[in-house]
């Protein structure tokens, strides 16, 4: 199924967002997709904290309602001094409609979204009830023109941004001095092991979180020039179906920068779709070939094309990165997060360290769009930050914001940093896997401790290394 788009114009957008403060808003609901009853609505609107109602009429208007309180179905009279009704239509300024003074926002029963004076998805049908004095005063032909039947109706969370922090989360320098200090300790990079030339880390995240952009933009920004060799895009299935592994050169046909991007398919949150859970243990060991074409119905087994039997730690995954956008945190199911923590136990059960690119940063925040070094100083950011943290069990400092290249045609010195910054951090931590896995013997050379599993298939292990279930 293709991606859930608004129906707002800009100029719509941006008149709703009038009516707010700082706020971003997040679709939950699409009555044309979902379903134009009552039903559907609280499926998909039922404690979501803030919403704004979208509706649509032939006429022309968009009109519809606020409420701070959230979708229950507790079949009570709710007070919401902070509710309003409104409209929008052509070149004049929002009209925005606050309650009667003493009188009940809305009435918070199973049926479609009750405000009284607005009565949306009655009797589960595109039509609206209009009853002007009810809660709300209004003029019906300034509100929706007297055009009570529907062509779109949809809901989405409103979403506090915040302001500015005094004092930024992390501290960063945003100098020409500093990018080329990453760029140098990222191409001098020499990993712990002598049998291993290359970091190698996994990218892993859901469909559209910009895995393959990510890849993009680093080899961008090392090349000097923009560069698409990662197959990138917005559809709802996963654009990469293959195992990919990229290099990195520093430069047009210059020395290969010490460190391999792993691309997968995007994870989709039902059990038959996207990449296969059971797959990513194939994959930290190393037994997947380049271009292996994954299967949805069933994992890569031994003997099969595209399982490399013979692996050492050289074709280990040292690193795994997983990719978030950062505009969708709170909108990742219990499905998909579940995956995620399946991802995470295979990931610690081999000591492989991990680490979280929080994507699209400047999509989240308008006051990262205005300028990148805000990132840590957006109160928006941070919360997403710690709501990762906590809904993914990742400590925060291993929490990268990032922007990916997307529509830009020249590189930008802030984004390069970001993302030099993000790529440090990923070797960084493949030298805490190496240390893991390093045993030393009496002549003092690296020596790797392995054992077989029950598979019959060769990990690696010394008894130093960390296990967390």
């Amino acid at each position: 199924m293709s991606a859930v788009t608004s129906s707002l114009s800009t100029d719509q957008q941006k008149k709703l967002l009038s009516l707010f403060g700082h706020v971003r808003l997040h679709l939950l609901y699409k009555a044309s997709i979902h379903g134009f009853d009552a039903d559907s609505f609280h499926c998909r609107c039922d404690e979501q904290g803030p919403t704004v109602i979208v509706a649509y009429n032939a006429a022309g208007f968009v009109f519809g309602a606020y409420t701070s309180n959230d979708y229950t179905q507790s079949e009570d009279a709710i007070t919401d001094e902070e509710a309003f009704l409104y409209s929008i239509r052509g070149e004049n300024k929002p009209l925005r409609v606050a309650g009667i003074s003493g009188q009940n926002a809305f009435r918070d029963g199973n049926s479609g979204p009750d405000f009284g004076a607005l009565v949306f998805l009655e009797d589960d049908e595109p039509m609206v009830a209009s009853n002007p004095g009810n809660g709300f005063n209004f003029q019906a032909a300034e509100m929706h023109g007297d055009s009570l039947e529907l062509t779109e109706f949809e809901v989405y969370r409103v979403e506090d941004l915040g302001a500015m922090l005094e004092k930024p989360w992390r501290n960063m320098q945003w100098t020409a001095e500093k990018k080329k200090q990453l760029m140098k300790a990222i191409e001098t990079y020499q990993p712990e092991m002598k049998t291993v030339q290359k970091a190698r880390v996994l990218l892993v995240g859901p469909v559209g979180a910009g895995k393959s952009s990510f890849f993009n933009s680093i080899n961008s920004a090392f090349r000097g020039n923009m560069t698409s060799q990662a197959i990138a895009g917005t559809a709802g299935k996963s654009v990469t179906t293959q195992f990919r592994t990229y290099t990195i050169k520093a430069g047009k046909g210059g020395k290969p920068v010490p460190l391999v991007l792993c691309d997968t398919m995007g994870l989709e949150e039902n059990v038959d779709s996207g990449l296969n859970i059971e797959d990513f243990t194939n994959i930290f060991k190393g037994h997947v070939m380049d271009r292996y074409q994954f299967s949805t119905c069933a994992p890569l087994l031994e003997g099969a094309p595209g399982f490399k039997r013979n692996v050492g730690l050289n074709e280990m995954i040292h690193c795994v990165a997983y990719v978030v956008d950062t505009s969708k945190v709170s909108l990742l199911s219990q499905k998909l997060l579940d995956k995620f923590a399946a991802i995470r136990k295979k990931a610690n059960q081999m000591g492989i360290p991990q680490i979280l690119l929080m994507t699209k940063v400047d999509e989240a925040c308008p006051l990262v769009a205005e300028d990148l070094k805000n990132v840590y100083h957006s109160v928006y950011i941070q919360k997403k930050a710690c709501q990762l943290s906590e809904l993914l069990g990742i400590p925060l400092v291993h929490i990268m914001p990032v922007k990916n290249y997307s529509k830009e045609l020249d590189l930008d010195q802030d984004t390069d940093i970001l993302l030099f910054t993000a790529m440090q951090q990923m070797l960084n931590y493949a030298d805490s896997f190496y240390e893991n896995h390093i045993t030393y013997d009496q002549g003092g050379d690296d020596q790797l401790e392995l054992y077989r599993s029950n598979d019959n298939s060769h990990s690696v292990c010394s008894e130093h290394e960390l296990r967390v279930v």
